[in-house]
């Protein structure tokens, strides 16, 4: 049976996963849908995406789409189609109202909180499409080296196996793995939390602080990752998975990442406001620290670095004051 695969947003990551969905082999139509018309014009006629993936050819098999999503919504969508969420969380329940009567499985692939109700996707979809069959599609990625055709691993996580079983036939092949999950819970707050803690990487490494201290940041930071997501219901084990620590490992520490970026740039001494002008992209990190940090304190966990990246965010602390605090910290065993 053929699989239709709808991407809905353009950006980096929706993009290249598109690429990647369109080079399988097997009866599907994939298709990515453009908000802007004058980009999906530009995209038709160039085949690239030189906003986001410059460079990098778009497969012929890919279809470029655009006008109103209630269009698309309202089509002939079977059980058997996916449609792909691949918009920044900002842009997460907008879509899901649209789609909100479908019968074919949804995924996102956004990370975070939602600003303002600090909720995560699968508590928003809940809200506005709680019918959906949905889940997300997460792990250690970053765009361009999926749309270039390098081996890469996600995780399918839904309560449904409608929806983790169409990801997987959407995607697994030669160049990614897509391991199932049911734990949505734990996928997305590994997805949320490792931003903050690659902005606090990114500082430690802008400020030569040394390896040794790269390595202890991280395994502290696993702990805390943990440590809310089993307070929210996750299962410990999933931290230790793809979409915890392998997705922590590579925003932490990958010359790619956004989030570890803005921590470098911190570190120079720009202002959060120039550090986040100069990337051109979303790092959800910024957005989401405040929302992981409140979500913990109203659940009573204890998350020190994710405490220090947020008072520097809003200006609380300065850049050699976030290490003292944290090397400040009175002694204790490592599990707790």
């Amino acid at each position: 049976m053929s699989q239709r695969i709808t991407f809905i947003g353009a950006g980096a990551w929706g993009t290249a996963l598109a690429i990647a969905a369109s080079r399988l082999p097997g009866p599907r139509q994939v298709r990515l849908h453009v908000r802007d018309a004058a980009q999906a014009a530009h995209m038709l006629s160039q085949r690239v995406n030189a906003r986001y993936l410059p460079g990098l050819s778009l497969p012929a098999e890919l279809q470029i789409v655009t006008g109103p999503l209630s269009a698309l919504a309202d089509e002939d969508v079977g059980a058997q189609d996916l449609f792909i969420v691949a918009t920044p969380m900002a842009g997460l329940r907008q879509t899901l109202q649209a789609l909100r009567d479908v019968p074919a499985s949804v995924a996102w692939l956004c990370k975070g909180f939602e600003s303002g109700t600090g909720l995560m996707p699968h508590e928003v979809q809940a809200e506005v499409a709680p019918q959906l069959r949905a889940g997300a599609l997460s792990g250690p990625s970053f765009a361009q080296e999926v749309a270039q055709g390098q081996p890469a691993a996600l995780v399918a996580a839904s309560r449904h196996a409608q929806v983790r079983d169409a990801l997987v036939a959407a995607f697994h092949g030669p160049a990614l793995r897509i391991y199932a999950n049911d734990d949505i819970v734990g996928v997305e707050v590994g997805g949320a939390v490792k931003n903050v803690l690659a902005i606090a990487t990114g500082l430690c490494d802008g400020l030569s602080l040394g390896l040794n201290a790269r390595a202890a940041l991280i395994t502290r930071g696993l702990t805390e990752m943990t440590r809310l997501g089993s307070a929210l219901g996750a299962k410990p084990e999933t931290f230790m998975g793809l979409s915890g620590l392998g997705d922590l490992v590579l925003t932490a520490t990958g010359d790619l990442s956004r989030n570890r970026k803005v921590g470098l740039l911190l570190a120079q001494g720009l202002t959060l406001a120039q550090a986040v002008d100069s990337l051109g992209h979303v790092a959800e990190g910024v957005y989401s620290a405040r929302t992981v940090h409140q979500r913990a304190t109203q659940l009573g966990v204890d998350m020190p670095i994710t405490a220090a990246v947020v008072a520097l965010l809003d200006g609380r602390l300065k850049v050699g004051e976030v290490v003292s605090l944290l090397m400040g910290r009175g002694p204790r065993g490592e599990s707790v």
